[in-house]
């Protein structure tokens, strides 16, 4: 029988079957053997195969192939990632400029990981009520920089229906997903665009001007208007894997526009000499910030279980 996972707590699924009903299933015991170094390897979103056996209860026996997904490093395990969603038709990172701050290079790096999964991204910058004269200027300067790389930019207000309207009618039959830091207000934008999940809410920090974590685990569910939005947990940084660092540029639109320019075909676009893309950044046609992040990206060691995780 098909399914569709809900939610993946690592042992346990909450699996939406073809007639409606929700079940719960476990895992059968091969699939933990394929060789995938991932701490669930099961996501929302995900279709699976499943069947109910007389003792056991529903099990899942087999994953079908994915779309696409998207993942991150699981926390102090270097050779591990967890993997957020599953088929995904387009995520939406929300962001925030203030209350809490999103630093760039988080949004950087959330960019590269869709690009390098084919996930269409699109940045939602929340709480543009509590914008003065310099945050405005600064998010349209931001604006600017990210929808000329093809990444939509919207400013919303979670309690203004009107500023998240063509939200409700983009996301319509489709199966999305909406990440970003703790307390940037996904899961309020979550019950905004659907009040009947009324889903619970968390508080920002006072001290350190953080969310605090509600959501443990990533979470689909169902839209009255059709389609399906997959709320994932609060992410406080978000490393990279399964990507050779030689292909980083590859992944940065605006630095693969220029790939085929450098002297050399193997250029890493860090010292070496008529390099396109230095080239680029000096006269201020890629932003200074998005190539500092790339060398972020080439100077990490991937194998480093104490990387750094803040940014």
């Amino acid at each position: 029988m098909h399914g569709l996972v809900l939610k993946s707590t690592g042992k346990w699924y909450q699996v939406l079957l073809d007639d409606g009903q929700v079940v719960q299933a476990s895992i059968r015991g091969k699939l933990r053997l394929e060789g995938l170094k991932t701490t669930n390897p099961i996501a929302a979103g995900d279709h699976v195969l499943i069947e109910h056996g007389s003792d056991e209860g529903w099990a899942i026996i087999s994953i079908q192939a994915r779309q696409n997904y998207i993942v991150r490093k699981a926390t102090n395990l270097s050779k591990q990632m967890q993997i957020l969603a599953a088929n995904v038709d387009r995520a939406y990172l929300v962001v925030t400029l203030k209350s809490p701050v999103t630093q760039i290079a988080f949004i950087d790096r959330f960019l590269v990981a869709a690009e390098s999964f084919r996930i269409p991204t699109t940045l939602l910058f929340n709480k543009i009520d509590l914008y003065e004269k310099d945050d405005q200027d600064y998010f349209e300067a931001l604006k600017f920089i990210y929808e000329n790389l093809g990444y939509p930019c919207y400013g919303i207000t979670n309690e203004d229906p009107n500023s998240i309207a063509f939200l409700r009618t983009e996301i319509a039959g489709k199966q999305v997903m909406i990440s970003g830091n703790s307390g940037v207000g996904k899961t309020t934008l979550v019950n905004s665009l659907d009040p009947h999940l009324e889903l619970r809410t968390g508080e920002i920090s006072k001290a350190h001007e953080q969310g605090k974590h509600t959501t443990t685990f990533a979470e689909m569910h169902a839209l009255s208007s059709g389609g399906y939005i997959i709320d994932t947990p609060g992410i406080r940084a978000f490393g990279l894997v399964d990507l050779e660092k030689e292909h980083y540029a590859h992944y940065f639109p605006e630095m693969r526009a220029l790939l085929g320019e450098c002297r050399f075909n193997n250029c890493k676009h860090l010292n070496e000499p008529h390099c396109a893309v230095k080239a680029a950044v000096e006269e201020e046609q890629i932003a200074a910030h998005r190539y500092q992040t790339y060398l972020q990206l080439m100077q990490e060691d991937a194998t480093d279980p104490y990387r750094r995780s803040e940014f």
